[in-house]
């Protein structure tokens, strides 16, 4: 029998697979799960278990931001700049949001 805390977790966690690899990205604020307006800008963590990941990612999720914004803070000399894997995966869940790695380098 699954505990109810399995059920309906107090916490937003979500099981990846990006790339072929398992990971979780998970947030500290419960509200996330209940409560749409806390979906504006938002810490996610991020944990892939992977030797190269040495600490948890700390990622700041945007989902009200422009695509021009975006575009400003991008190297102009790189156009159609691939996103990585995980930043997609997001965006799957929040369309057109935008991430910031917060000083980490991107990877997946």
């Amino acid at each position: 029998q699954v505990s109810p805390g399995l059920r309906t977790p107090r916490l937003p966690v979500w099981l990846c697979s990006v790339s072929g690899r398992h990971s979780v990205l998970f947030g500290t604020d419960s509200r996330l799960l209940s409560n749409w307006k806390a979906e504006r800008i938002f810490h996610l963590y991020f944990y892939s278990g992977q030797q190269e990941q040495t600490q948890t990612a700390h990622l700041t999720i945007d989902t009200h931001s422009h695509h021009w914004e975006e575009a400003q803070r991008e190297d102009p000399c790189s156009p159609g700049k691939r996103r990585p894997a995980l930043e997609m995966a997001i965006r799957t869940k929040w369309a057109g949001a935008t991430v910031s790695w917060n000083g980490t380098d991107p990877f997946f």
